[in-house]
Order: C-alpha cells, then sequence, then structure tokens
C-alpha cells in the first residue's frame, strides 16, 4: 500500500493548515510506503519571487520534519527534484480531453470572477496526476473538497491505459481526511492567510501570546455566564485539550466569575505544550542545513527510483522506449 501526499509552499504553516490536513497526513507515514513532496512546481502558478519560493520550501521541510515526519518512516522530497514528472505530465497531457480540465474548481473560480486564468493554472490538474500516477500510488489524503483531484486523476490514468491498451497506471482512490468543519481564526471567521486572521504553528512565544490575546470575542463581563459553544477561544482549546480539560473549562465559562482573558490563557499554555517540541526541533534542524538537505536529496533519490519505473513503462507504451 502506498501513500502520496504534497504540501504546496506558499507560507507559514498555521493552525488550520495543521489540524485541518497535516497532522492526519503525518500518521499516515506508518504505512509501509509513504510519500511526502513539497510542491515546487505547483507553487508557481502563484509565488513569483524565486527568493521567496525557495525559502519557502525549506521552511517547509523544516515544518514536516519537526512536526514528525519522519524520514525513516516516509519518503520527503521536493517535487521539482524529481524531473519524471515533467515528463510525465507531458505524456497524459496528450490524451487529457479539455473538457475534463474546464470543469476543475480552481480554474472555474477564477473564470467565474473575472480573473484571467494561465495555462499553468488551467493544466495545473494534469500535473497533479503525474504526482500521483508517477508512484503506483494507492492511497491519496484529501480534504472532503479535493476529491475531484482524485477523480481526475483516476480519468486521465484510465484514459492512458485505455488508448494504449495497457495496465500501464495504478488507479488511486482517496483517503478522505476527517478534518475540522472550521478552525476558527483570530475574528471568528475560518482561518486562512487570505483572511489574516491565522495563528502560525512556529511563532515565537510572546508573538503567539499577543496574537491568542488578541482573539475576538463577545463583550461580556467577567461574572456573566458564557457559552463555550459559541466562543471561538474555546473551540480553539479544544483543538489542544482532552475531554477532562474541556469539562472543566466549559464549567468556568457556565458558572460566571471568568474573563475571557483566563481562556485565552488556557488555551495559550495548552498550545505551547503541544507544539513547544517541535518548536524546539525546528530550530535544531535550521541550524543543521546540510541534514535537512541531506533528507531532501535521499529523498529525492529514492523517489526517482519508482518514478524511472513508471514512466519507463509509460514511454514504452507510447512508443518513445525500446531504441
Amino acid at each position: 500500500m502506498r501513500v502520496l501526499s504534497g504540501i504546496q509552499p506558499t507560507g507559514k504553516i498555521h493552525w488550520g493548515n495543521y489540524f485541518g490536513a497535516i497532522r492526519q497526513y503525518i500518521e499516515l507515514q506508518n504505512h509501509p510506503a509513504a510519500l511526502y513532496f513539497i510542491a515546487d512546481l505547483h507553487a508557481l502558478t502563484t509565488v513569483r519571487n524565486p527568493a521567496d519560493l525557495q525559502a519557502n520550501v525549506t521552511n517547509a521541510a523544516l515544518d514536516l520534519l519537526a512536526l514528525g515526519l519522519d524520514p525513516a518512516k516516509a519518503t520527503l522530497y521536493v517535487q521539482s527534484d524529481v524531473p519524471e514528472v515533467t515528463e510525465l505530465t507531458w505524456l497524459l497531457m496528450t490524451v487529457t480531453q479539455m473538457h475534463l480540465l474546464e470543469k476543475c474548481h480552481a480554474y472555474k473560480d477564477k473564470k467565474a470572477k473575472g480573473i484571467a486564468a494561465d495555462a499553468g493554472l488551467f493544466t495545473y490538474p494534469v500535473l497533479m496526476a503525474a504526482d500521483i500516477l508517477l508512484y503506483d500510488s494507492n492511497l491519496v489524503p484529501v480534504g472532503q473538497d479535493q476529491i475531484q483531484h482524485i477523480e481526475v486523476t483516476r480519468d486521465v490514468g484510465q484514459r492512458f491505459n485505455t488508448i494504449y491498451e495497457k495496465e500501464v497506471f495504478v488507479l488511486p482512490e482517496p483517503y478522505v481526511v476527517q478534518s475540522l468543519a472550521k478552525v476558527p481564526g483570530l475574528d471568528g471567521e475560518k482561518m486562512s492567510k487570505s483572511y489574516n486572521n491565522t495563528i502560525e504553528v512556529f511563532m515565537e512565544p510572546k508573538q503567539l501570546r499577543r496574537k491568542i490575546m488578541s482573539i475576538k470575542t463577545d463583550s461580556k463581563g467577567m461574572e456573566e455566564v458564557k457559552d463555550p459553544e459559541t466562543c471561538s477561544v474555546f473551540t480553539l482549546y479544544k483543538l489542544f485539550a482532552n475531554e477532562e480539560q474541556q469539562a472543566a473549562l466549559a464549567e468556568k465559562y457556565r458558572a460566571g466569575g471568568m474573563g475571557y482573558g483566563e481562556a485565552k490563557q488556557a488555551l495559550y499554555d495548552s498550545a505551547m505544550e503541544a507544539f513547544g517540541p517541535a518548536f524546539d526541533r525546528r530550530k535544531q534542524l535550521a541550524e543543521d542545513p546540510d541534514t535537512v538537505r541531506d533528507i531532501l536529496k535521499e529523498g529525492a533519490r529514492k523517489a526517482r527510483e519508482k518514478a524511472q519505473e513508471v514512466l519507463q513503462r509509460a514511454r514504452d507504451a507510447c512508443g518513445l522506449g525500446g531504441r
């Protein structure tokens, strides 16, 4: 069973990214074969500053390793370090029908908003299909809103197999990650970089405390009874706390006599306890860039072994091999 997942290096990981997806992805590394890649080629559709892209790739590697991705269990590599993916993308492009790409969400959303979409965005799903098919991936962890990506990959892979009358590609199945419906941001809306309301996973303690203390709450005074179920602070606290801790804080909300500052302090303490070890690991890794580079280099080497095998199958099927 081979599991594959990718992360775009487009900025700092926040709590919504972690609890919504990354935590569950990393838990899947215990499968016999798990591959994780940093999707720098995909990021080119939005990140156009080369220094930013390089920094984002490094930060993504540090983040994943610090949060628990174990290179002894899983293969971690940078997408562009496996050049076979771009050749396979072209082979798949030759069998991918336009109408399939016109249905894809990212392209449709931009078109609906009157935003010009370049060819990279339009053909983005084909590169994504190549990412998956190149490694005979069986399971691809996705959120409910990303199932379309796997459906497109299956359609493209099946069409290639049918046209060339060979079972070249393994057709993957989606592994739907049971993520939270909404991780609230500082303003109570869904945590998102686009809303500028995020709490980053790796923040200095003083910065983290300031952010948590700025979370929007209602205007109820300390002595007033409060509803934990409508409070963003409590919703975030539940991400870290066990059932007993949640029940204890909820009781304080309902009893009155507790200000929101106390709840925010409880959230801060819980976050520090949860992410503190990862914060320290990240600092150590950042001070040892050679180790991180070696991990990515070795990951690319291992990934290319499988990629070359699958690409050769595709080349042979098309008639490009054998000379």
